[in-house]
């Protein structure tokens, strides 16, 4: 059982981090350069390396590896998120300066929802041992339909989507960014003042929802790993405070990354795989982490290698 204090003091950090960024660093709405992003991400990495040290100091080398483990595959599959937020913010035409506050508001959002599916993952797996092989049943399943998906099944239309529905039906949008609001105070047709949620709002809601989705596949992945709350927790909140920097690194040039969702099909089916032989075979963690990490280099490697094709290309 991991102490309290554990619990106490990581809590502490994150949200000392999360003040020294909005309150200090990006007081300033702008848009982050190559060199920025680069550089947070590499800083996001180091301190998630050095969270893993302290755990290993604390908690003992195995549970450093698992929560290495689980970073890797947390990392990676919200890898799949950006393609998603980028579509959402090019569709609702949100200013570049702006979206570095979406994605920090949006990191609440998904602590809270992402501490409140480990917690109910977590009660599931100790009270039915069976649900162990649902969660691998599911992911195995993810990864073969993941990797069967055709290229237009990538569209993503906002408009589908419920919680922007919700929105209109419960407040007025305004059609223009006001700035960094989310939101604004108006005059309504009948003259009265009201108040109305701005396009980054609703940019929020939808990202929040996005996040939801893909964290049904995530979050029974990691049980794959480790079955430790804080070791699940703590691997899922350096993966999610290290993708807005991950973002505006690779925002123009994750179109070259085709064969990443290969990659992340092929991880996806492994830790399905893993959990559904958990009864007869433990696979050591070390094994589970060099095939995610060989898996994904791999799709890396090979869409470099092998660029896609353009359409009207002379090749």
């Amino acid at each position: 059982m991991t102490h309290v204090w554990l619990w106490l003091a990581f809590a502490a950090c994150v949200l000392a981090l999360l003040g020294l960024d909005l309150g200090v660093v990006n007081r300033r709405a702008h848009r982050p350069s190559l060199r920025e992003a680069a550089l947070w991400s590499a800083a996001w990495l180091a301190l998630a390396a050095a969270f893993g040290t302290g755990i290993a100091v604390t908690l003992g080398a195995a549970a450093a590896l698992e929560f290495a483990t689980g970073y890797v595959v947390e990392e990676a599959l919200s890898v799949d998120n950006l393609f998603v937020f980028l579509l959402i913010f090019s569709a609702f035409r949100v200013p570049a300066e702006f979206q570095h506050r979406v994605l920090f508001w949006g990191i609440f959002g998904a602590l809270a929802l992402r501490g409140a599916m480990i917690g109910a993952g977590t009660a599931l797996v100790e009270a039915f041992a069976w649900a162990t092989y649902v969660f691998g049943a599911f992911l195995l399943v993810s990864g073969v339909r993941l990797a069967l998906r055709r290229a237009g099944d990538d569209e993503y239309d906002p408009s589908d989507n419920p919680a922007l529905r919700l929105v209109r039906r419960v407040m007025p949008v305004t059609r223009d960014v006001a700035g960094p609001h989310f939101f604004v105070r108006e005059r309504a047709p009948d003259g009265s003042v009201r108040r109305a949620a701005t396009p980054l709002f609703v940019v929020l809601v939808l990202l929040e929802t996005t996040d939801l989705v893909f964290a049904v596949d995530s979050i029974p992945a990691i049980f794959g790993v480790t079955r430790d709350p804080f070791l699940i927790y703590t691997s899922n909140v350096f993966a999610i405070l290290g993708l807005r920097s991950v973002f505006f690194l690779l925002a123009g040039v994750m179109d070259r990354f085709h064969y990443l969702r290969y990659g992340l099909a092929v991880v996806l089916a492994f830790v399905g795989a893993k959990m559904l032989v958990s009864g007869v075979w433990e696979v050591p963690t070390l094994v589970s982490l060099g095939v995610v990490v060989g898996v994904l280099g791999a799709a890396v490697g090979a869409s470099l290698a092998f660029p896609r094709r353009r359409v009207g290309s002379d090749a």
